[in-house]
């Protein structure tokens, strides 16, 4: 089984999602933007979700964790929670 681990940002809308897309490709922290703007607990520390494996996560976050290149910023994700920016930390 495949193991991952990832960060996200969440936020209600898409606009702001691409908006803050946009500040992290130009050079901005992921964890300082996800720590500022994040919906999620997982703000605290960065937007960190730690390991999980395929499942553990909802559909449409699964499948960009399990397929998206290793540390490359993807998104906007639209889940029923809302819009995710994320990156795959790792993946094995």
């Amino acid at each position: 089984m495949s193991i991952a681990t990832a960060r996200h940002i969440l936020v209600d809308s898409e606009e702001e999602c691409q908006q803050l897309k946009e500040r992290i490709e130009k050079g901005e922290d992921f964890a300082d933007v996800a720590r500022a703007h994040s919906n999620c607990p997982s703000k605290g520390s960065g937007g960190d979700l730690g390991q999980f494996g395929p499942g553990m996560m909802v559909k449409e976050f699964d499948e960009v964790v399990f397929s998206a290149d290793v540390n490359t910023l993807q998104g906007p994700v639209k889940t029923q929670f809302g819009y995710h920016l994320l990156e795959v930390t790792s993946r094995d």
